[in-house]
């Protein structure tokens, strides 16, 4: 009895021992299995199939504005709400597979986490200029493009506007189909490089370096024999072109705004005494749109397919007592400070907006 015992119990520990090696199979291979088989079909059901918020990146540095506080709480016509990612060019990176179900993704810099953040955005609004004396964020842009993301302005009007002649172009074409009495500029000349450059207008001068912004790469000369020095000055800047046109004496400047179906227009009055009237210190104060002024933007915001946000610049010629357009801006346009910025803020907040409701929100 004693030894049938003993055999008993080994026969105990044995089934015991087989059970739990079973139990660890099964639960080795668990980790391939939902924990719930009964109710995965559940579970994958309840995934969401989009995103519950509308992905809305803004191409700013947060010291110039913040779009999440103007966009804070507004939402599409179909309940999403807006989520604003904030950040410049140079925190961006774009990976694009239009054969993905995600063809567009932005890995974002967060400065202050100093972690990347990847988003999938649904629609841009650009503020910043892509391509500029110190930064070249092209590649950038390209990715935007390559993904057809919606933007304002348009991907495409902005990569037009990477270069000072492309625009200048367009602007010619206004000229030559209205006529200098609706749509005056600004007589320029273009050379492709110091070989080319032959300068046959008045003096005194102003000659622009390839297509830098805000005053730079701007020279003025004062006769001709100043522009041979510059022309010698050319050869070292590697097959830049650039562009030369009359100085003119400014009684002021004028800029015409367009956001929309929104214009103003403001009249600017240089204190400074610096002869490049947009740097240095200005008197700016905002004057009555008038019809011509408002032909300006609206033949501006045809070009490359429709401008959304666009500036006219012109100045006041003394001497002919005429206004001549100088150049038009693009997606980057500055707002007039405060107070003024705040409809500005609040006018393309309401058109990007629109914008996403048009190409973001399905049609029932």
């Amino acid at each position: 009895a004693e030894y049938m015992g003993v055999i008993k119990i080994k026969r105990i520990k044995k089934i015991i021992k087989n059970n739990n090696k079973k139990s660890n199979q099964n639960n080795m291979f668990n980790i391939f299995r939902p924990s719930n088989p009964s109710n995965s079909s559940e579970t994958s059901a309840s995934l969401p199939t989009t995103n519950k918020k509308a992905v809305l990146l803004v191409i700013q540095k947060k010291d110039e504005e913040d779009w999440g506080k103007i966009f804070a709480g507004c939402k599409l016509s179909d309940g999403r709400e807006i989520s604003v990612v904030q950040c410049g060019w140079d925190d961006i990176l774009v990976s694009a597979d239009i054969s993905s179900t995600y063809p567009l993704r932005v890995d974002v810099n967060n400065v202050k986490s100093k972690r990347s953040e990847m988003i999938k955005p649904d629609f841009c609004l650009v503020r910043n200029e892509v391509y500029t004396p110190f930064s070249d964020h092209r590649n950038q842009l390209y990715g935007l493009m390559y993904a057809n993301l919606p933007s304002v302005n348009s991907l495409h009007s902005i990569y037009m506007f990477c270069e000072r002649p492309v625009i200048q172009a367009e602007v010619n074409k206004i000229n030559k189909r209205l006529g200098d009495d609706v749509f005056p500029l600004v007589d320029q000349s273009y050379f492709s490089n110091h070989r080319a450059l032959i300068y046959g207008n008045t003096f005194p001068a102003v000659v622009k370096v390839g297509s830098a912004h805000a005053g730079y790469g701007k020279m003025k000369i004062a006769n001709h024999h100043d522009m041979e020095d510059f022309r010698s000055v050319m050869t070292m800047t590697e097959g830049k072109f650039c562009t030369a046109e009359p100085f003119i004496v400014g009684r002021y400047d004028l800029r015409i705004q367009k956001i929309g179906n929104n214009f103003r227009a403001y009249k600017r009055m240089s204190l400074s005494g610096d002869w490049k009237t947009n740097t240095g210190t200005a008197h700016m104060e905002e004057i009555e749109m008038t019809e011509k002024y408002r032909i300006w933007a609206e033949e501006a915001g045809k070009m490359f397919g429709g401008l959304d946000i666009l500036s006219v610049d012109a100045i006041h010629d003394e001497k002919t007592g005429k206004e001549l357009i100088m150049e038009v801006n693009g997606t980057s346009s500055g707002f007039v400070p405060d107070p003024s910025n705040q409809q500005d803020n609040e006018n393309l907040k309401k058109l990007v907006i629109e914008k996403m409701n048009a190409c973001c929100v399905q049609s029932s």
